[in-house]
């Protein structure tokens, strides 16, 4: 688990990285790629699918 974790939190540095400079390819969509795909294995991803869940429930209120 704390590899998975750590691994999260790599991939996710490097996204923000990415995204702050501006860099569009292959290698920014294999991060983001990487990134959900650690990001999902972690404690993390019962909130996010909540929270989701929620946004998506608000949408047709607006």
């Amino acid at each position: 688990m704390a590899v998975t974790i750590s691994l999260a939190l790599l991939f996710g540095a490097l996204l923000a990285v990415l995204i702050k400079s501006k860099t569009l390819g292959a290698g920014a969509a294999f991060v983001a790629a990487a990134f959900g795909y650690f990001l999902a294995s972690t404690g993390a991803a019962p909130a996010i699918n909540d929270f989701t869940a929620a946004v998506i429930a608000a949408i047709p209120n607006v």
